[in-house]
């Protein structure tokens, strides 16, 4: 941000370039500036500056033409009066001289010379924080400059030290354009910095001594300079520092031209210095300093990262739009790959139509060649029929459309059996209760072994076996005569009673 500095700087810059120059005409300003419109149209005009603190203020005053005719000279009677026009540069204001082909982007005040070929005096903004007033004054509001007003500055400093401003910290307190006009944030640091200040210490802290300086010095003139070269305060130092940057070569602070501030950037000490800290005031600005912050630091404040102060140059500009697309630059990293940029082109309505009257299965006009249209998968679902006729068929048995050569898959079983269950699975008998259930083995081809009523049921595999042995002996002997009782379980009738032999009835 432009400071005090800058702007005399600015000024001094006017009063060269426009030195013997006539300007004509209207001033222009361009439709994208929010700032008035300057009603001030001359045939010949010249143009002055003068700065006071963060304020610039040209004046255009009409001239009369030495070699007019006589019908001009008539109209010339009645000249308009001279024009202030105050200007206050934002973030990134200046001025600049060129040529009318060669006007920059963001010129949003010109000034053109009656002279061939016309150049033109531009206010450049390209951030268009700056403005401009018409008929202006320098602001009420704004302090005695730091740089030609010190005797009033150091005055309305001292006698208004009971403000409640000054109840902030010192480095919030040196922004303010009430009673430091021309001190920015380049300034402060550098300041706070040089007296070993901590920056959050309380202002009315800071400067009290300075009051108390005051009404006990009792030096001669020649004392005092030598006292303050040596020896600065805090307010002589906020003179002193912005007339060492007016007397380096340079523009002084000048972020968007780098390579011309390099005795600049010698001159700085903290100010964008490697190795200091950093910190946000209550306004939100950026402090570099070093060692304590002081009392009234914000808790909880993070360290902001500091941002690069080197923009690119004109040349680098061009370069870039030059460059074919495609082809790197010369500082592309080795082996890196050029992304494919996607596209962003909504599909127009003509598009979308004939999208949906093309037939399945025909590309468009822009399909690309040789590419092959992927089946679409069917998302019929299976009727009833389908459904039931696929459980009725027997397992191993392939469906009616299923591929030529394909071997149905076995079954994987989820879970393997114990090595407990297939033993006992082997010794289970027919029809016994398994920890799945009931199951039904197949029958046996072996003898049956007739049931003896008087064994009871096996207890477990091991006694079953044991009477199945038994059972089996028993068939191998003669069989007895049945008994009643199994007569009757098995329904058959009995054999009709034998008749006593002769024998035995003689006996008897």
């Amino acid at each position: 941000m432009p400071e005090g500095p800058e702007l005399h700087l600015a000024s001094r810059f006017v009063n060269r370039v426009c030195s013997g120059a006539v300007f004509s005409g209207k001033v222009e300003k361009s439709a994208v500036s929010k700032n008035c419109e300057v009603p001030f149209e001359c045939d010949a005009y010249v143009i002055s500056a003068a700065s006071r603190g963060k304020e610039v203020k040209l004046t255009l005053t009409p001239i009369k033409e030495e070699d007019v005719k006589p019908p001009a000279l008539e109209r010339t009677k009645g000249l308009p009066g001279p024009m202030d026009i105050v200007f206050r540069f934002g973030m990134s204001g200046s001025f600049k001289l060129t040529s009318e082909e060669e006007v920059p982007k963001h010129a949003h005040l010109k000034f053109f010379t009656n002279g061939r070929p016309r150049q033109v005096l531009c206010f450049v903004d390209a951030r268009r924080f700056g403005s401009w007033e018409v008929h202006g004054t320098w602001q009420l509001d704004r302090g005695p400059c730091v740089m030609f007003e010190y005797e009033k500055f150091r005055l309305n400093v001292l006698s208004n030290l009971s403000d409640k401003a000054f109840d902030k910290p010192i480095c919030e307190v040196l922004l303010n354009q009430k009673y430091f006009n021309g001190i920015g944030n380049y300034l402060r640091a550098e300041i706070l910095f040089r007296l070993k200040v901590p920056p959050f210490e309380k202002a009315r802290t800071v400067l009290e001594p300075l009051l108390h300086k005051e009404t006990t010095a009792e030096l001669t003139l020649s004392k005092k300079i030598k006292l303050k070269l040596e020896n600065p305060d805090l307010l002589e130092l906020c003179h002193m520092l912005p007339t060492e940057v007016i007397n380096l070569d340079g523009k002084g602070y000048d972020p968007e031209h780098s390579d011309d501030s390099s005795a600049f950037e010698a001159w700085l000490r903290c100010y964008y210095v490697a190795g200091m800290q950093l910190l946000r005031d209550g306004n939100g600005r950026t402090i570099w300093f070093q060692g304590i912050p002081g009392p009234m630091a914000p808790k909880g404040s993070k360290t902001p990262k500091p941002k690069s102060r080197r923009r690119k140059t004109t040349d680098e500009t061009e370069n870039k739009e030059l460059e074919p697309e495609g082809i790197p630059g010369p500082m592309a990293p080795k082996g890196s790959k050029t992304p494919k940029p996607k596209s962003r082109r909504r599909k127009t309505a003509d598009e979308t139509e004939n999208k949906e009257l093309e037939p399945e299965g025909i590309p468009g006009p822009m399909a690309p060649k040789g590419s092959k249209t992927p089946k679409p998968k069917s998302r019929r679902r299976k009727t009833a029929d389908e459904t039931e006729n696929k459980e009725l068929e027997p397992e191993g048995i392939p469906r009616p459309m299923a591929p030529k050569g394909s071997k149905t898959p076995k079954p994987k079983s989820r879970r393997r059996k114990i090595a407990d269950e297939t033993e006992n699975k082997e010794l289970e008998p027919e029809d016994c209760e398994s920890r799945k259930g009931k199951r039904k083995s197949e029958p046996r081809q072996a003898t049956e072994i007739p049931k003896d009523p008087s064994q009871k049921p096996p207890r477990n595999s091991k006694a079953a076996r044991k009477q199945s042995a038994e059972g089996l002996q028993t068939a191998a002997e003669p069989r007895r005569s049945p008994t009643r009782r199994r007569n009757k379980s098995s329904g058959e009738p009995s054999p009709p009673p034998e008749a006593p032999k002769e024998s035995e009835t003689a006996n008897k």
